[in-house]
């Protein structure tokens, strides 16, 4: 049959289950145990109190309410057993844990007791201690661990010049003074990084102090500010003072310890107390403790009592005295200054001072013989500004007597003497002047001056103050090397002015092929940077740059002659062509001291202006050529068919060929009129030609002057009658005779007077002159015309130009180039006189005997 039984607590539930047996005992025994599990209460946690009292009515209630018989008198079989033993275990564990738990309440109970006695004692504490940082005269500063930001408490009076203020409180070096701010630095550094406890005296800038305590504890790092009282203050500014003095003293004494004189200090009755580093080596003491504690003597005791007695007289004892150490005899310069306390001494090693001035004696000495030597006067005068030494030179220089000076006279009264004497120029205020001068005594290095001589002498008069007092003067006659500097100085300059200003590039090189001195030029000729051949530049780096911008370069030639023997110096000159197409002249000189000058001309525009020429001058060749060839055709293929021309049309107007009508006789003297124009104008243009091609000679006669100037007027009769111009003829007695080629002076003449009458106005008169001057024969012919403008006059010579001008009629333009070329043939010059309104006077110079065979000038 089926046990089924449930066990409830308080809070939770344990339910045991068991196989049935027999299936005939299920219905009865089931209502059984339902009631049971509604009465019994399992033990479960919390349910302690109410488990035991449920357990005998829950087992009761399960043997059902008509049985008699005990629960446990019923047979139970293995699986019950089971049950039953779980069930007593789980009971047994609920009652413990029952009891432990009521036992772990009451502890709990009486902790919590505890606890609220231990806060509110804390509480009470807390209250106190803020209380006591509450107070005015005293306030915290804490750092705690687990925060950098500090906590403040407690207030310091106002008086203390401590600020009221978090962050002005905290920066401790603007309200303490600068010497306890550092101090209070370090000391907390030390008490934060190791935890070291300090307390100290500070001063704030209102001159209070404050005691300081600094602690470090688990929680973190306090300190702690204290105000003191009267009584303290006195004390804490006797234990700062204290403070100074102990620092000062350690300053002192380790600056005694770094000096290489032995310094002892002695007690009242003169043993030692102190002494440096030098002073227990000197005595070959281990340390200063074994100097201290055998005291051992540096001074004899003869010395030692001259100290003591010195003392006892109050006043301090200085002498040299002497002593071995290190096994040498030392002269020492001993001081010693003592009182009632003690003395303390210092000892200097003079014994190489006395050796020095020993030596200082002998070399004063031979100084002064190689001094009376020089030709440069000197004068040592000593602290006191008295004369103590003097050479030749300086009595030479002031011609002052040697009695004079060998009474070691001072300074003062020298430059008094030489004013005297004039020997030294008057000065606008000489006690100024003076004081100047010997304000050297007290200067610190060299002076130097020049003093300008009434006897117009320059002297440079440097003033070397010596180290222990006095001065050597040094009075050098710079007057022939002024003025050779100044010769030198304006040569140079000029030189380089020059040099600069050349458009030639010039550079000289030194025998170990380093640049001398190089003008702008010449770096600009190469393309070349302006610093590329500054001094000391060696040709090699020159030569590296200029090879570069060279097709042929002449630097392995210059490099050669440069830095070559004497057989390779020699001048020579070339040219070189750029590859920018610039062509550059050079040449090397050799000059005195091994130094070699090269120069460079830009010669393009030259070069370029040659080959031009050349080529001009071929293409000349070519066009005389054929010019000539022209001039040959012409000659006969122009002048023949005009001659004909000329001829035919004469035969026509002869009354013997036939009549002619009006109309015909003015046709064939037109025509004549015209071939004789067009003939001179051939004539013209082939004399032109021959005179260009420089083959036209003179026919050099004498000249009949008159019978030329009336020739020319009857070639240009006709034109002057038909505007009834006239011509008014002057001939100087002094112009025959005159030699010339007459063909061409009457073509001339002819010329001027055809370009006369074409500008004069009707009914004028032209004047037609000739006279003398020197060697000279004057042809002058004016007209009243127009005149030319300055346009005109400048191409008036021009061939082929003709300018009408206001002119009857125009030409070939011809004519005065003619003029101009057979005057120029001869030697002469032309030269024209006009003026716009003014007419044109044409002027033509002819030498008295012609140059033969002189080209005429195009």
């Amino acid at each position: 049959m089926p046990i089924i039984g449930s066990l409830w607590g308080g809070s939770g539930r344990t339910e045991i289950k068991a196989g049935s047996e027999q299936q005939s005992q299920t219905g009865s025994f089931a209502g059984k145990t339902a009631g049971a599990r509604a009465g019994i209460r399992a033990i479960l946690p919390g349910s302690a109190g109410g488990s035991i009292a449920a357990l005998m009515p829950a087992m009761a209630f399960a043997q059902g309410p008509d049985s008699t018989a005990p629960l446990l008198s019923h047979p139970f079989g293995t699986t019950d057993v089971i049950q039953l033993a779980i069930f007593i275990g789980a009971m047994g564990a609920a009652l413990f844990s029952a009891a432990w738990l009521i036992r772990e309440r009451g502890k709990i109970a009486a902790e919590n007791v505890d606890l609220r006695a231990g806060l509110s004692q804390a509480n009470s504490q807390l209250a106190r201690y803020g209380a006591y940082l509450d107070l005015s005269d005293q306030r915290v500063v804490f750092w705690p661990k687990d925060s950098r930001k500090p906590e403040l408490a407690g207030n310091l009076p106002q008086s203390s010049g401590a600020p009221e203020e978090r962050a002005t409180f905290l920066a401790f070096g603007r309200w303490l003074t600068s010497s306890s701010a550092a101090r209070l630095d370090r000391e907390m550094a030390r008490l934060k990084e190791d935890g070291t406890a300090f307390d100290l005296v500070v001063e704030t800038n209102a001159e209070k102090m404050l005691e300081v305590h600094g602690r470090a504890s688990a929680a973190g790092t306090l300190i702690r500010f204290v105000s003191l009282f009267e009584p303290q203050r006195a004390l804490a500014v006797t234990k700062l003072e204290n403070d100074r003095l102990r620092l000062s003293l350690k300053s002192v004494r380790g600056l005694l310890e770094t000096l290489p004189m032995p310094v002892w200090v002695r007690d009242h009755e003169g043993r030692l107390t102190w002494v440096n580093t030098a002073y227990w080596r000197s005595v070959d003491a281990a340390s200063a403790d074994i100097a201290i504690g055998e005291q051992r003597e540096l001074l004899n005791t003869q010395t030692r009592e001259s100290v003591r007695q010195c003392h006892a007289g109050g006043i301090a004892y200085r002498r040299n005295t002497s002593t071995v150490i290190a096994g040498d005899r030392r002269v020492l310069d001993v001081t010693d200054a003592g009182g009632a306390d003690g003395s303390a001494g210092i000892a200097l090693d003079v014994s190489d001072t006395e050796t020095i001035r020993e030596e200082l004696e002998r070399t004063i000495k031979s100084h002064a013989e190689t001094l009376d030597q020089l030709t440069t006067a000197v004068a040592i005068f000593d602290g006191n500004q008295k004369l103590r030494f003097f050479n030749q030179a300086y009595q030479k220089l002031w011609d002052m007597e040697t009695a004079f000076l060998d009474s070691a006279p001072d300074n003062n009264l020298v430059l008094d003497r030489l004013r005297s004497d004039g020997k030294i120029a008057e000065q606008p205020e000489w006690r100024k002047w003076k004081n100047g001068v010997l304000d050297s005594y007290r200067a610190l290095e060299a002076r130097e001056d020049w003093w300008h001589l009434p006897d117009g002498r320059s002297i440079r008069v440097v003033a070397n103050p010596h180290p222990n007092g006095g001065v050597t003067w040094v009075f050098e006659n710079m007057t022939k090397q002024i003025d050779l500097e100044s010769r030198y100085n304006t040569a140079v300059r000029v030189q380089g002015e020059t040099l600069d200003n050349l458009a030639e590039g010039v550079a000289v090189f030194g025998s170990d092929g380093r640049v001398r001195l190089s003008n702008p030029a010449f770096a600009k000729l190469w393309g070349l940077p302006p610093d590329s051949a500054a001094p000391n530049t060696h040709i090699s780096t020159i030569r590296e740059a200029c090879e570069t911008v060279a097709e042929e370069s002449p630097w392995n030639r210059i490099v050669a002659s440069v830095t070559g023997f004497d057989d390779e110096r020699n001048e020579y000159t070339g040219h070189t062509e750029l590859a920018n197409g610039s062509v550059l002249s050079y040449a090397s000189v050799p000059l005195p001291n091994g130094q070699v000058m090269t120069t460079f001309v830009d010669v393009t525009d030259t070069v370029n202006v040659e080959r031009a020429l050349i080529d001009k001058n071929e293409a000349l060749q070519r066009a005389d050529e054929i010019k000539n060839d022209f001039l040959h055709h012409v000659s006969y293929e122009l002048r023949s068919p005009l001659t004909n021309i000329i001829g035919f049309t004469e035969l026509l107007l002869l009354p013997q060929t036939g009549p002619l009508n009006g109309k015909q006789t003015e046709y064939v003297t037109h025509i004549g009129t015209s071939s004789s124009v067009l003939l001179n104008t051939v004539n013209d243009i082939l004399d032109l030609a021959t005179v260009d091609a420089g083959v036209m000679e003179l026919d050099v006669s004498d000249v009949r002057v008159r019978d030329a100037m009336d020739a020319a007027t009857e070639l240009n009769m006709e034109r002057m009658q038909e505007h009834s111009i006239e011509v008014a003829i002057e001939v100087g007695d002094d112009v025959e005779p005159f030699r010339a080629d007459d063909h061409r002076v009457r073509q001339v003449l002819a010329n001027l007077l055809s370009n006369a009458v074409n500008f004069a106005p009707e009914g004028s008169v032209i004047s037609l002159k000739c006279n003398r001057e020197e060697n000279t024969v004057i042809f002058s012919v004016h007209d009243d015309g127009p005149g030319m403008p300055e346009d005109v006059l400048e191409s008036v010579f021009r061939r082929f130009e003709p300018h009408r001008n206001g002119g009857r009629q125009s030409g070939a333009g011809l004519g005065l180039a003619i003029v101009k070329s057979f005057v120029e043939l001869h030697g002469g010059t032309v030269e024209i006189d006009t003026g716009v309104g003014d007419g044109t006077t044409v002027i033509c110079r002819f030498p008295d005997e012609p140059k033969p065979f002189q080209a005429a000038a195009e």
